[in-house]
This record gives structure tokens, sequence and C-alpha cells, in this order.
């Protein structure tokens, strides 16, 4: 089996892999301009919406599309597809105690504690406070979450687009993984992504 990361068909996904964890480490400290739009309650407990994250690499412009669920006060799901064949690529799933990061190409993934990532997030990055950033963005009809806003430069121009959003009820379960994913340390997939 060739190495992931010398995998040619993979490599524009390997590129967009460290805006992914970014947008599983630090949705919570982006900001949105707020312009009214279609009623989406906070009321139901639920929101949903569409997601492209757009990721400036080499000359080129990547982007993954995705959905994005949200239970409120227990757990949000962002699901990263691959074009095309719509094969789900990454997941990060957020609750307020911990967050999981899977690679389903590489099969691998990470489960980390909020006290694990304190030193990554922003000091105010809370549960709490990514919901009502979520419920703010949904008063859009399409809200931009910029990177830049966060203070990362080597992401600077990075991007997550938010639209479609719904608070329909949704069933939104916890990520169970079987025993082909392999747990990796926070700082094994950091160095991983950063040396690609």
């Amino acid at each position: 089996m060739r190495p992931l990361r010398n995998n040619p068909p993979l490599r524009p996904f390997l590129r967009i892999l460290p805006a992914l964890l970014l947008a599983a480490l630090c949705l919570a400290g982006c900001k949105t301009s707020r312009r009214a739009a279609g009623p989406v309650s906070e009321d139901s407990g639920f929101l949903s919406a569409k997601v492209q994250l757009t990721v400036p690499s080499n000359n080129a412009v990547l982007t993954v599309n995705g959905t994005l669920k949200l239970q409120r006060g227990e757990r949000l799901q962002l699901s990263f597809l691959m074009p095309i064949l719509r094969t789900e690529v990454a997941r990060v799933e957020v609750t307020p105690d911990e967050a999981l990061l899977v690679d389903r190409m590489g099969k691998r993934y990470v489960r980390v504690t909020r006290d694990e990532l304190k030193d990554l997030l922003p000091r105010k990055a809370t549960f709490a406070r990514l919901e009502k950033l979520l419920y703010d963005a949904a008063g859009q009809e399409t809200a931009v979450l910029s990177a830049h806003d966060l203070g990362f430069r080597s992401l600077d121009k990075a991007k997550l687009t938010l639209s479609g959003f719904s608070d329909k009820p949704l069933n939104l379960t916890p990520t169970r993984l079987s025993a082909k994913y392999e747990q990796v340390e926070l700082y094994e997939l950091l160095e991983m992504l950063m040396s690609l």
C-alpha cells in the first residue's frame, strides 16, 4: 500500500486537511457580518446548513463541500464530501467537552478533550459561543467565516461559507468508528498535516 501523502489522486484533498483541522479547532472564534434573511429559530434546538471550505494553495484554490448539523447543547458535526462521488472524506465532531477529527481516507482519528485543546483555541472558545456564532450566521442567506479573524496567517485566505440554513429537527447520533480506524495523537496529526 502506498503512503497516503504520496498518493497523487489524494493530494488535492490532503492540501485541504490543515484547513479542515482549523475548522475543527477554531470555528468558535470566527466572526460574521449580520444581515437578516429567512427565519431560523433557536427554539427548535437544531440547525443544519451546507458548507463550503475554500483554501488557496500553490496558485490554485481548493474547495471541498459538506454539511453542518447542530443539536443545541449537545453536538456539532461537520461532514466534508468528495466531489462528484459525495463520499465522506473527513468528519469533525464537537461536543461541549471534546472534539473528534476523522480522516476517512487514511482511516485515522484524533479525539481530544477541551483541556487538551486549550493552547490551540482562542480563550473565549466554548461550545455555547460556537452555537451563538452559528445561529447568528443563520440569520443570513450566506455567511462567510474567515481564518483571518483568528490570526492564522498561514491560512489567511481560508474561509468557510455556510448557506441553506434550516432549523428542522434532525437525527444526530455520535460518530462510531470501527476497529479499522487508528487513533493517533493530536501532535502526530498536526505534524503530518503541516508537512504536506
